[in-house]
């Protein structure tokens, strides 16, 4: 089942184009990854998404349903967690969140368990009369998660969430994600931090000129740009090696031996590490280290854009 469709988004500015024909599906249960160097059209797409601004052309479907149609569903259905951090500093935590959650139609002891639960799930229940103008940059951009979740969407907008913060609360706001994930949401995710998107997502597409100019795995994007994995392996001698020996494991395509380092370039689709330091070890080599390495996220995009995320 697919909790967000786009087909054929368009958004005009006057002559400028920030999204154009953009199409794209994310499943349910799904951590789905969304890059895009500044002024790409990410926000636009976000904000169209999120009913914050309307398009010019093109169908938006959240749970099977047209936003165009159906906006007041879909609002109940989406949980937004923006980059500038979104609440008032003259309400409490818990002020904060029951406000919010209110937005979304709960009422009554409902509406007070579900800000006493999204409190909880963010580490503030023991905050919950305090005011954000006392917290830190982590504390607020966790409150800003509270108040986004207390209705218990189906997708949540993460755009930038860690923008700004210290390591722990990074982290404890990672931890939350998969958690919220686990519990059964699905995640639009933003970030300019490329390993947390590696490390976070199950599929990812990128955006460029308000167009999706790749989407897929991480393995999917990679093979965009290479087939090919380099393996340096050091060695306290290379005089005895049998290169052939290594030549005749599947996926390796070439050996070349520089003093004592033996260069192997091999097949990225194929997991062959272990039988080439197996041979390694069936020759008497001994090995020193071992160095594999193959592009990383932050290359494919920069392969395909031709620019850094925060250009």
């Amino acid at each position: 089942m697919n909790v967000l469709e786009i087909k054929g988004l368009t958004k005009k500015f006057g002559d400028f184009i920030a999204v154009d024909q953009l199409s794209l599906n994310i499943r349910e249960g799904e951590i789905f990854g969304f890059l895009g160097a500044n002024g790409a059209g990410k926000s636009t797409t976000i904000n169209i998404i999120s009913s914050l601004m309307p398009m010019t052309k093109g169908e938006v479907h959240v749970l099977g349903k047209n936003l165009t149609k159906h906006r007041k569903f879909a609002k109940q259905q989406i949980g937004m967690v923006p980059q500038e951090v979104a609440i008032y500093e003259d309400l409490t935590a818990y002020e904060n969140v029951h406000f919010f959650a209110g937005l979304y139609g709960l009422r009554g002891s409902e509406l007070r368990s579900r800000a006493e639960e999204a409190l909880a799930f963010v580490g503030l229940s023991d905050k919950h009369k305090m005011y954000p103008k006392s917290f830190s940059g982590g504390m607020k951009r966790r409150l800003n998660i509270a108040c986004a979740i207390a209705h218990r969407p189906k997708l949540i907008i993460m755009d930038e969430p860690t923008v700004g913060i210290d390591p722990q609360s990074r982290n404890y706001i990672l931890n939350s994600v998969r958690k919220l994930n686990e519990m059964g949401s699905t995640i639009l995710y933003t970030s300019h931090y490329m390993e947390e998107v590696e490390e976070l997502c199950t599929r990812i597409a990128i955006i460029d000129h308000g167009k999706i100019i790749a989407e897929g795995t991480k393995a999917q994007l990679k093979a965009i740009i290479t087939d090919q994995k380099d393996i340096g392996i050091e060695v306290q001698t290379a005089a005895y090696l049998e290169a052939n020996k290594l030549k005749e494991i599947a996926g390796v395509k070439s050996v070349e031996v520089k003093e004592n380092v033996v260069h192997i370039s091999s097949d990225a689709g194929v997991n062959n590490l272990n039988k080439i330091i197996q041979q390694f070890m069936a020759q008497g080599i001994e090995i020193r280290s071992v160095q594999a390495s193959e592009p990383n996220l932050e290359t494919v995009f920069l392969t395909l854009t031709g620019r850094s995320l925060r250009d």
